[in-house]
């Protein structure tokens, strides 16, 4: 790809996605001619073009703006969602232009930036925000482009004018081979995406392969207890961490009435007194591999404290939506075995006494098929399961892979029911409940809001 010096014009064919819209603020923010196409109008390409971007909705050649049409001075930026017959996307190829993913025009932005990049199974798009925030709110500042949106500023992206850029380093598909990073964090290795990988050791080894991308002098920060092999360049220091252990663990954890406070031990500067904005145990750690990049970023102990103290979280990362003496809502991304089990033990630290029930969709059949079991374990640590039907996002049915994997597997004693999402509201109304947690990265979290509506009213 080019020098971000060199690029006068950046088009993008499929504009109106929430990745490649933050990928265009960031061009417009650095002046560059922003353009592009997609298939319909919404809201956000309506924003978009508020700030300056001229977008059409018809496939046509025409409409390209002459300012994009010098193969020497423009980037083309898309989305795989775009068909190959593409008219638009087939003259720019054919006419010899730059043509890049968004996961290769990130791996651009940290060859020109200083990249903290957080890869893992899990984790990675909480510890991402996390940084962001405090590296924001410092003197240091920082670009962010994430992989949820954020409460802080209700969007998944921050721009600024500073060297360093927070990205999050996802795993599918291999997209964060294309990083470079400075400092990488890798928070977790529990296999997933086999679909893509096909085996446990080809998912560990796409790890490996992305800390031997670390920059020279940079850094990377692993949990500890990894079964993963890292493979950083000979002048990468490598530091751990963990909640209890590691180069930078927690001390005096103390978790309380709804709040928690711990100190951080670090091999820079030990911080005393850290209060969590977002007080759960999970976060804890979370925390420590946030702090951890920004302390290596220049960031201050103040700034730490401060960061921590006014990070809100992200939508449906263990997002509370009711929260009073009678009952508990939360919505929480956890779509994998570790995740749900990482859920499943902070909402059982913070309500100890109290019944929990989850409502869970499952994520992909061949992610349900590879992990029933496990599903069953983690979800087995809560009190009662309510499973819907897979989501299948991209994916085709397999004969035999379906919610029941799940349910015959769940612990003797767990309440167990499996209903349809149809029919998720009448259900709610029907029962009462402690604590309910909505698991999953389908669709069902469209109903959360209706959920502890009607749970309120009772």
């Amino acid at each position: 790809m080019k020098d971000l010096d060199d690029i006068k014009s950046v088009y993008f064919v499929g504009a109106g996605g929430i990745g490649m819209s933050a990928i265009a603020r960031y061009f417009l923010h650095k002046g560059k001619i922003v353009a592009g196409y997609d298939k319909t109008p919404t809201p956000l390409t309506a924003r978009l073009e508020e700030e300056g971007m001229s977008i059409h909705f018809d496939d046509n050649v025409e409409k390209i703006p002459a300012a994009c049409r010098q193969p020497d001075s423009t980037l083309v930026i898309y989305t795989p969602a775009i068909p190959s017959d593409h008219s638009e996307l087939t003259y720019f190829r054919e006419g010899g232009f730059d043509i890049q993913k968004r996961a290769q025009v990130l791996g651009t932005l940290t060859h020109s930036h200083k990249g903290l990049c957080v890869a893992g199974t899990h984790g990675k798009t909480t510890t991402s925000s996390m940084c962001a925030h405090v590296m924001h709110q410092s003197h240091v500042d920082c670009n962010a482009f994430l992989g949820g949106i954020t409460k802080n500023y209700g969007t998944n992206y921050i721009l600024s004018d500073s060297d360093y850029v927070v990205i999050e380093a996802d795993e599918f598909d291999r997209s964060f081979h294309w990083l470079r990073p400075w400092v990488a964090v890798i928070t977790s290795t529990d296999p997933d995406h086999l679909d893509i990988y096909g085996t446990k050791e080809a998912y560990l080894d796409s790890f490996r392969h992305f800390t031997t991308l670390i920059q020279p002098g940079g850094a990377l920060i692993l949990h500890l207890g990894l079964e993963m092999r890292a493979d950083t360049p000979e002048d990468v220091t490598t530091y751990t961490y963990s909640r209890n252990e590691g180069d930078f663990h927690a001390d005096n954890v103390v978790i309380d009435n709804g709040e928690i406070t711990f100190d951080l031990v670090s091999p820079i500067e030990n911080v005393t007194g850290i209060s969590l904005g977002q007080p759960i145990p999970i976060n804890i750690e979370n925390a420590i591999a946030a702090m951890a990049m920004a302390q290596l970023s220049g960031c201050t102990a103040d700034e730490l404290r401060e960061g921590m103290r006014t990070y809100h979280g992200v939508d449906r990362r263990f997002d509370f939506k009711l929260k009073d003496s009678r009952h508990v809502v939360l919505s929480d991304y956890a779509h994998h075995p570790m995740e749900i089990l990482q859920s499943a033990k902070s909402i059982r630290e913070l309500y100890k006494d109290r019944k929990i029930t989850a409502l869970f969709q499952p994520h992909l059949y061949t992610r349900t098929r590879d992990f029933y079991r496990e599903f069953a374990d983690s979800l087995s640590l809560l009190d009662e399961v309510v499973l819907c039907e897979i989501y299948p996002a991209r994916e085709e049915p397999i004969p035999g892979v379906t919610s029941r994997l799940i349910y015959d597997n769940l612990r003797p004693g767990i309440e167990r029911e499996i209903i349809s999402k149809e029919n998720v509201l009448d259900y709610v109304r029907s029962r009462d409940f402690d604590v309910l947690i909505v698991l999953g990265a389908g669709d069902l979290d469209n109903y959360v809001e209706q959920i502890a509506a009607i749970i309120k009213e009772k």
